[in-house]
Parts: structure tokens; sequence; C-alpha cells
């Protein structure tokens, strides 16, 4: 089976990655708008129709802002976990609320989504593995390092969202106060673009044929400069930086590395 993946946003203004099948689809997290995510999911010719759940990583604003209007307008199960919840602020009503919890398979007609657990200075944060049949895709964000479980998951991937939030010397020589910077290059804050490229160098399966770089920091990453980086150790697998300004285009992702 093929899947089609595409960033609706990838940033801390707002977080929000679709993956589906012919059949159906799911967002995981949901941080624009709703109107924001019409508008993006029309201009790729992708149908809200189609969206049958919302996973939430965490309780971060950029990762839940647009849900309380999203899942009430189309009646979407919001798939999180208990802390999260607790923790997020969202309406308790409106729409359905299901729990969510690490290495608990979720069925959504033909797509299973795992959630695992990961280091992130939230109440329960997890990542998620997509799979379709042989096809799967995980989505690696917000993430302090790479633990056993992104490791494990990583290598079963044939596309991934993975973040590469930082340049190292554009955090450090930056405008952040030395709080900000501490935290998120904490164990529990973000990945730089030479943890994200570490990480793919020594877990990349050979068949992984797509790598969405995500969550760039607006003020301590260069787009450019993270792609220039990954670029000479691509191989086989095209390398795309996720924008926090627009959507970008769907992918075809397939176990036969079949592409769109």
């Amino acid at each position: 089976m093929h899947l089609f993946i595409t960033s609706l946003n990838s940033g801390s203004n707002g977080n929000c990655y679709y993956v589906g099948n012919e059949k159906e689809a799911v967002l995981i997290d949901a941080g624009i708008s709703c109107r924001e995510t019409e508008r993006r999911m029309l201009r790729l010719g992708l149908s809200l129709d189609k969206v049958k759940a919302i996973f939430v990583s965490h309780e971060h604003s950029d990762h839940i802002r647009g849900i309380p209007q999203l899942a009430k307008k189309y009646q979407l199960p919001v798939f999180i976990t208990p802390d999260t919840l607790n923790n997020s602020g969202l309406p308790q009503k409106g729409f359905p609320l299901r729990p969510l919890r690490g290495y608990e398979p979720v069925w959504i007609g033909e797509l299973c989504v795992t959630a695992f657990p990961k280091f992130h200075d939230a109440s329960d944060p997890h990542s998620f593995l997509v799979a379709g049949q042989d096809t799967n895709v995980g989505v690696f964000t917000d993430i302090g390092a790479p633990c056993e479980h992104v490791i494990h998951h990583f290598k079963q991937c044939h596309a991934a969202f993975l973040e590469a939030n930082y340049d190292e010397d554009m955090l450090e020589k930056g405008r952040y106060p030395y709080f900000l910077k501490n935290r998120i290059r904490s164990g529990k804050g973000h990945l730089s673009n030479q943890q994200a490229l570490a990480l793919f160098r020594t877990h990349k399966p050979s068949f992984m044929s797509h790598v969405l770089l995500s969550h760039l920091s607006k003020d301590n990453n260069c787009p450019q400069l993270a792609a220039d980086l990954f670029t000479p150790h691509m191989d086989n697998t095209e390398i795309i930086v996720a924008s926090r300004f627009e959507e970008t285009p769907v992918y075809r992702i397939s176990a036969t590395n079949e592409t769109r």
C-alpha cells in the first residue's frame, strides 16, 4: 500500500502533518487554524472528508491550537493521552475524545497509528508511526534527544518527518536569553541540525525514500543551511525542508519506493 504525506505547516507558529491512503487519513497535531488547514488541503487537492482522526503529540499550543474548531466542525475523534489532555486546556466536549497510550496501536480504517514515548518538556509527549500495510511513515519532532524508542521506529520508516530545529552556532550566538538556549538544547528540548543528521546517517534504512526536515526555528536555523548539511549524505533519500509558512507538496510513499 502507498501512503500520501504532506506537512501543512511546521514550526513554532504551528505544526500539522497529514498521512493518508486512498480512502482515509489522519492528522498528526493541528496547530494551525481550521480555516488555514482547509485552505492548504484544498490547494493540495486533498479532502478533509478523508481525515478520520487527529493524534496529539503533546500539549504545547503550536500543536493543538487548531483542534477545537477543526475537530468540532468535522466531528473528528481526537486521540490524546490523559496527562496531555489534562494539561492542554482543550475543551472536553464538542468533539469525540479518545484515550491514547504508548505502544497501543490504533486502527483508522486500514491505517495503523502507534504512539511511543519521546524526550520533550511536556507532560506525556509521544511521537508516531503511521503504517499502511507494509509502508511506514514516522513523525519525529519536538525531541530533546533520539532515545531508543525514536531510533527503533526510525529504522522502520519509508519516510519521516524529522526535526532539525536549530543550528548550534546560530543558537549560541543568537538573541535568545541563556535560559531559553539551555531549554532548547537540553535533553528535553529540540533536535539540532547536527543531531538530526547523526540520527539520519547512523540509523536511516536503505529503503527510506523521503525525509522532511521539520520544526525549523525561525531565529536559530536556515532552511538552506539544513538542506545543505543533509544533501551530501542523502544517497537515495529525497530531502525536503518543511516550511513554517506554507504546505509542502504531497509525496507518495511506498515500500517499493515509487514516488509522485
